[in-house]
């Protein structure tokens, strides 16, 4: 196990740099954030010729990037182009919230998704097999968007003209109480609704195909063939194999899940990372574009680390030369 992880770290290093090659060189080919300076007459000439020099604009890039890449190995991610303070101090004031918001969710889906997709293969061309997979398709292919405007509302908008207890759509907590963890579960709802249900709705479909593929094995009907309890072929012989391609999906599943996050976080004002990072983009805010991006490169390798480990664990016939 600890060669596994050792291997899996040691990949990680030229899989980091090549995200910070890629991120310093689409961010640059934007243009240089001083250009809005430029158009501002009541700024000196010499005065932005002083700030670039300070920011080390007016340096070679291949220069700046190394100069970038040094500072990150030191923990040091710079500062923001916009109020100067630290990037990694405004990253890890968000990070708790979209670690909660996004761990939750895969958590949801996975505890909802399992049963849903086990009794659809289970009852295959059943009534409610084609509901169940009907609505999982259609699930999928709702935009993420439309779904979280959809969701404020009726749960908000609505629920408030028809009398009902409305959701609140913004935040992580009324700014009128003291707040608690009821306030931040309640905040949560929408959002964590939004970013899970096309995620259940994938692997509802995912879990089905894989378990009809599973239990139409030889084993599974020598199982059966024994006198086995029906519970017993399905959940300790078929879903144990079954098992290892959803640890798979799991681990695929991150990039969606952050980049869910991105858009989930900012149609209900949710202060994450997400929305730290939309807020840097249209700021042109380079050095926390920079560091967001970066740390939710580090998020998705550390979930397939994860995932890798899990392998062993659902099978321990799995050994990875």
């Amino acid at each position: 196990m600890s060669t596994i992880i050792i291997r899996r770290i040691l990949l990680m290093f030229p899989i980091l740099i090549g995200v910070t090659l890629l991120t310093f060189i689409i961010t640059n080919a934007t243009g240089s954030p001083l250009n809005s300076l430029e158009l501002n007459p009541r700024i000196k000439p010499e005065d932005i010729q002083r700030i670039r020099h300070n920011l080390g604009y007016d340096k070679p890039v291949g220069e700046r990037y190394f100069a970038w890449l040094s500072h990150i190995v030191r923990g040091d991610l710079g500062y923001s182009l916009v109020n100067g303070v630290s990037v990694k101090q405004r990253i890890l004031d968000v990070m708790p919230n979209t670690l909660l918001l996004s761990g939750t969710s895969v958590f949801l889906a996975f505890m909802i998704a399992m049963p849903i997709g086990i009794y659809c293969a289970v009852h295959r061309n059943s009534f409610m097999d084609r509901i169940l997979t009907t609505t999982a398709v259609a699930g999928y292919a709702i935009p993420t968007v439309w779904l979280g405007l959809m969701l404020i509302l009726l749960f908000a908008v609505k629920f408030y003209d028809w009398g009902y207890p409305a959701l609140p759509v913004g935040g992580v907590r009324n700014l009128r109480t003291n707040g608690g963890i009821h306030d931040r579960l309640v905040h949560m709802i929408l959002p964590l609704a939004a970013l899970t249900i096309p995620q259940i709705a994938s692997w509802v479909v995912y879990v089905r195909s894989n378990m009809l593929e599973v239990i139409r094995q030889d084993y599974v009907r020598t199982a059966q063939s024994k006198g086995l309890a029906a519970s017993t072929v399905l959940y300790t012989h078929a879903f144990r194999n079954a098992l290892l391609p959803l640890v798979t999906l799991v681990g695929l599943s991150l990039p969606d899940v952050f980049g869910g996050s991105l858009v989930v976080e900012n149609v209900f004002a949710y202060p994450g990372m997400g929305r730290l990072a939309v807020n840097a983009v249209g700021d042109k805010d380079y050095t926390l574009v920079m560091g967001t991006t970066l740390l939710f490169a580090v998020l998705v390798i550390l979930g397939n680390l994860i995932a890798d480990i899990l392998y062993t664990v659902v099978d321990p016939r799995i050994r990875y030369s």
